[in-house]
């Protein structure tokens, strides 16, 4: 399912406007038309509506939705946040015919003295995509008087999204509104697919507005929300005559002392994706215990000690012969030349791979060559993050900010898909739209769990998937395997070996 940011939003409402002709009064009179359904729904047979509108076409929707709300001879009253002369053009005309129709509109201290019960719904039309900055003053006001109502049992309905979450980034810019349902329009914005956005939207619905597909044509999809469905059609079913060969071979470069756990992960992930085979490269103090009750995995012998170096190119091209793809970094020991190595194996055997963990946090000491590393060879990043932050030389905080613009601008620059993980994962590749992953809770934030979708991963690379289609399916996969463990086990519970016996049950449920 597209997703659309405010300037694509606006772009092809332009579009449609002033290329073809249907007017924004028509926009808006369908808007509001599908927001009065909707809090009709809400409020059942005897539910009062109070609308809470703004001065910009957001409030325009919402004086529609009055309009008709009292037409259907609903209970119904509008709550006008400044005066008419500050209205849009289009706002100020559906505001006359509410008025004109009927409609009561009051103030904020109608609002904050509404006697709200439960049935009673409060419509949320302050502010829509063209939100920059946080509320302050009588907007603030109001956004605490309806998450006030909504204490005393009424229900919120938002307008296209909750005001105070931007429409971009689904983080709150300000005060904000928790909904209990969205109904936006055209296309879902990407804040509604967003953490917290996705929290504070509650229940969303799309209404189709009557904008021309011709128009939505005109401009580049930004991002694009993944269901089961689309993952279903990225891995085709095996051949009934299929043979390990066919199922891929991969190498996985993991595990140091101290963390063979990450090693056993990886090739756990790599074993329930499907890989045909599948072989660790580690030190000899590790493969013992990596491989322990991993009988199915091979292993190759790295000689030495200490971090991932130069001397270890030989050893890792003997290992690289004959695989279809290649898991770097979970858990390695890493130095001064690892990322170095990394980008010489690369030049002498270009590879699908992923690189996680420890390889990425390699790369983040070496700029340089992050900088340059996917146009070397076909490569899927994974980094949490913090592994971000360290890649790009940011803030934590400034990579959450904005995931989905972080995660295109970074695969467009380095050449890679980048698989940006943690609640709703972004997968973006060079070229196309960015895709958010809905699957996953937060029983996963614990260790180990992004070794095994790196094994996911490098299965499906040795498989034959394209890295973007790749990365999606696993990403997805992977997700739903945490939702199944936690069903089980519950979040608080669930660990990180419990993910491979979940991604089986998905392919058992795809009849896979």
């Amino acid at each position: 399912m597209r997703l659309v940011g405010s300037e694509e939003m606006r772009a092809i409402e332009r579009i449609a406007i002033e290329e073809m002709g249907i007017s924004g009064t028509t926009l808006m009179e369908r808007a509001g038309r599908a927001t009065a359904e909707c809090a009709i729904t809400l409020a059942g047979q005897a539910g009062r509506v109070v609308v809470v509108c703004g001065a910009g076409n957001n409030g325009g929707d919402g004086f529609v939705a009055a309009r008709h709300l009292h037409l259907a001879g609903r209970e119904v009253a509008v709550i006008a946040l400044g005066a008419p002369e500050r209205a849009t053009a289009e706002a100020r005309a559906a505001w006359k015919q509410a008025e004109e129709a009927g409609v009561p509109v009051g103030g904020l201290a109608a609002l904050q003295g509404f006697p709200a019960r439960p049935g009673d719904v409060v419509v949320d039309a302050i502010f829509g995509t063209g939100l920059l900055r946080p509320a302050v003053g009588l907007i603030a006001e109001a956004i605490e008087a309806i998450g006030a109502l909504r204490e005393r049992g009424a229900r919120v309905l938002a307008v296209d999204l909750p005001s105070g979450i931007s429409a971009d980034t689904g983080r709150s810019i300000g005060p904000a509104v928790r909904a209990d349902r969205t109904v936006t329009f055209g296309f879902a914005k990407i804040g509604l697919a967003l953490q917290p956005g996705v929290e504070m939207a509650g229940e969303v619905s799309v209404a189709n507005i009557g904008i021309p597909a011709a128009a939505a044509a005109r401009i580049p999809p930004t991002a694009e929300l993944i269901d089961e469905s689309a993952v279903r059609a990225l891995v085709p079913p095996r051949g009934r005559e299929a043979h390990k060969g066919d199922a891929g071979r991969l190498l996985v470069v993991a595990g140091s002392p101290g963390r063979t756990g990450a090693a056993h992960l990886a090739l756990t992930g790599a074993l329930r994706g499907g890989v045909g085979l599948v072989t660790l490269a580690s030190r000899a103090e590790v493969v013992g215990l990596a491989l322990s009750g991993r009988p199915e995995a091979m292993s190759a012998v790295l000689p030495g000690m200490g971090a991932i170096a130069r001397s270890d190119l030989p050893a890792l091209e003997a290992a690289m012969d004959g695989a279809n793809a290649l898991v770097f970094g979970p858990g390695i020991p890493r130095g001064p030349e690892t990322a170095p190595a990394i980008r010489a194996l690369l030049d002498r055997r270009p590879l699908p791979t992923v690189i996680d963990a420890d390889g990425l946090n390699a790369l983040a000491d070496h700029p340089g060559l992050v900088a340059v590393i996917g146009h070397d060879a076909p490569i899927v990043l994974t980094p949490h993050p913090g592994e971000m932050a360290r890649l790009v030389g940011a803030t934590i905080e400034e990579v959450q900010e904005d995931r989905v613009g972080m995660a295109r601008r970074k695969a467009q620059e380095w050449g890679a898909v980048v698989v940006l993980k943690g609640a709703r994962t972004v997968v973006a590749d060079p070229d196309g739209p960015a895709a958010i992953i809905p699957t996953g809770n937060p029983g996963m934030a614990t260790g180990g769990t992004g070794d095994v979708l790196a094994g996911l991963l490098g299965a499906l690379l040795a498989g034959g998937l394209r890295p973007r289609d790749a990365a999606r399916a696993a990403a997805w996969i992977h997700g739903r395997a945490g939702d199944l463990a936690a069903e089980k086990f519950g979040e608080r519970g669930l660990i990180a070996g419990d993910l491979g016996e979940s991604i089986a049950a998905v392919w058992a449920a795809w009849g896979r």
